[in-house]
């Protein structure tokens, strides 16, 4: 069973920065493409950004493009996403998701796998 697992969310205040790490057990991540979404209460979770397989590749919202860096660390099954300048915007449960298929989507539905969450609060 694949499962994932978030931490480093937190209260940080509008300019400040946070380290999302999320692991990776039960699976083949270094196949994974990975890939951090977004959720705010009456929202549809939305596409933050995604690394393919091999880190080679990155793709991000414009939202959060020049802000926050994914990378991964495959011999340590974790993908991190490097949140600076933050904003209040930015304030939503971040999850944390893996497509067997590598091809880095930005869509909800192409993940198989998905971690429980980790929040994320911005002050102003």
């Amino acid at each position: 069973q694949v499962q994932l697992v978030e931490s480093g969310g937190g209260l940080v205040q509008a300019g400040g920065s946070l380290r999302l790490s999320c692991t990776v057990s039960g699976g083949a991540f270094s196949s994974y493409s990975m890939a951090w979404f977004r959720q705010t209460p009456g929202r549809e979770r939305e596409f933050v950004a995604a690394i393919s397989w091999s880190g080679g590749s990155t793709f991000y919202d414009d939202s959060v493009k020049g802000r926050f860096t994914i990378s991964r660390d495959n011999a340590k099954n974790t993908v991190f996403v490097q949140m600076n300048g933050l904003r209040p915007e930015d304030t939503a449960v971040y999850y944390c998701a893996a497509d067997r298929v590598g091809d880095m989507s930005t869509k909800v539905v192409e993940y198989q796998y998905w971690g429980q969450g980790t929040k994320v609060t911005v002050s102003a």
